[in-house]
């Protein structure tokens, strides 16, 4: 969604208070999404800002209500806001990106070796897609999911990533070593992808969850 003038609670106003007018109407536009979403579970709805304690490794995430998680996204006209109940997934991430191509120096920092053939054969199955971006934007989705519940990094070339190009499927796995010793889940991370549009003017959006 966008373009949505909605009343921020008095947190909110304060976290946003210096921003740009387009970071506004961004900050605005996910939190009429995540509104939208958390009332039509019958969720309570209040200030989405991050927590003080721990602000420093979750700037960008904010706290749910308790017994929901959930992630905002926005990019270049494309808002998005996705909520889950706790008893179902313990996080949840969403990406949108720019249908397009990533520009040639960024690939080597997000797609490890044993990507490039999966990247290769995906180009050569459905040439109309740009893969490395939905690599990217699934790889964003799983760190959005993973960090705020275990406020580990890792390297999105340690994050691997197999795709089902027909079905809009993906696993995502850690690398071993990678992270950090405390894991959530020994399972492959599964998510969705979804093209909409074609090059240089559609969306690429992915989701990830950790149950």
């Amino acid at each position: 969604m966008n373009g949505h003038e909605i009343e921020l609670f008095p947190a909110e106003e304060e976290y946003i208070a210096g921003a740009t007018a387009s970071r506004r109407g961004e900050f605005r536009d996910v939190r009429w999404c995540a509104r939208q979403a958390l009332g039509s579970m019958g969720a309570p709805v209040g200030p989405l800002v991050p927590t003080a304690t721990g602000a420093e490794f979750l700037v960008g995430y904010p706290t749910w209500p308790p017994g929901y998680t959930g992630c905002l996204t926005h990019c270049d006209g494309y808002r998005a806001a996705a909520v889950a109940d706790t008893a179902d997934a313990l996080a949840l991430g969403i990406d949108a990106e720019p249908h397009d191509r990533l520009p040639g120096p960024a690939l080597g920092r997000v797609v490890g070796p044993e990507e490039l053939d999966l990247l290769a054969a995906l180009d050569s199955e459905r040439p109309g897609v740009a893969w490395d971006r939905v690599l990217f934007s699934a790889k964003e989705s799983v760190f959005k999911a993973w960090f705020p519940l275990t406020r580990q990094w890792f390297d999105l070339r340690d994050c691997v990533i197999s795709v089902d190009p027909a079905g809009g499927g993906f696993t995502a796995a850690l690398r071993r070593g990678s992270a950090a010793t405390a894991t959530p889940t020994r399972r492959a991370i599964l998510g969705r992808w979804a093209v909409g549009g074609p090059r240089s003017g559609g969306h690429i959006v992915t989701s990830a969850v950790i149950r």
